[in-house]
């Protein structure tokens, strides 16, 4: 059997390990840009439009859509990210000076986390709608949105998800093996399956549909991953208010225990 000694202490390599992966599916997430968009895709294109019974003006060179889903997964992974260093701090700062940071620094990521996920909501919505009405406007709104957004590179998506759940799956297992009772963390457990939820999501969304309107789907599961992105700000926003007040409080009443206690022991009672 474990001696309970064992399984209270933290196995700061895997925990290292832990930190390390989520960092790389954030990194992973922010870069997929770099990754997708940007190159020619006039084949993929013409081949598109021929398999709807359109053809596009030919010449000139056409880039791939970097699309939004991958991209606005690091709204939500950004906050495991930010949990887990927060525990790392831990390791290193201070506990009492770390007790009293944690609070205001959660406060503040919360807060430029909302902010940040509602102004990505709505560049994602205008972009949703201004697809959708180019699709419908047929021809030239049709023939327009396939010149813009009639090819999406969904097998280098699907690479890139698969490496984003394999991560996520590392980052799993050796918060895990670094300390059983991360388990017990109904929060964290939370986030990561919340995590893990959207990536199948998007990978869904890129699967349903007909290559020349994954573009349409793709963005919206980046409104998906916004939404999401939101709610847990909210949830981040609540506890750091709840904890900010609750280690006042402790403060003033440790505060008012000293002051209390300073007469009595001048007057040695």
């Amino acid at each position: 059997m474990t001696p309970p000694a064992a399984l209270d202490r933290l196995r700061t390599p895997f925990f290292i390990i832990a930190l390390v992966a989520m960092a790389l599916v954030v990194c992973v997430e922010l870069g997929e840009h770099l990754i997708v968009g940007g190159f020619d895709a006039g084949g993929a294109l013409t081949d598109s439009a021929g398999a709807a019974g359109l053809q596009v003006p030919a010449g000139g060179q056409v880039e791939r859509p970097s699309g939004l889903g991958i991209p606005y997964l690091a709204l939500v992974d950004a906050c495991a990210l930010f949990t887990v260093a927060l525990m790392a701090a831990g390791l290193v700062v201070p506990q009492r000076l770390h007790g009293r940071l944690q609070g205001v620094v959660t406060l503040v990521f919360a807060i430029l986390l909302i902010l940040a996920a509602l102004g990505l909501l709505v560049l994602a919505v205008a972009k949703l709608i201004l697809m959708v009405t180019l699709l419908l406007a047929f021809p030239f709104g049709t023939i327009a949105y396939l010149i813009g957004f009639g090819f999406f590179p969904r097998g280098t998506a699907s690479v890139i998800l698969s490496l984003l759940m394999f991560l996520k799956f590392a980052f799993a297992g050796a918060l895990v093996a670094a300390q059983q009772r991360f388990l017990q963390n109904k929060g964290l457990v939370l986030l990561v399956l919340t995590s893990l939820l959207c990536n199948i999501v998007v990978s869904f969304l890129h699967g349903v549909v007909p290559g020349v309107l994954v573009s349409i789907t793709d963005a919206i599961a980046g409104i998906v991953c916004a939404v999401v992105a939101v709610i847990w700000g909210l949830v981040l926003l609540v506890g750091a208010i709840v904890g900010i007040v609750t280690a006042a409080r402790a403060t003033a009443d440790t505060a008012r225990s000293t002051v209390l206690a300073a007469p009595a022991a001048v007057t040695g009672g």
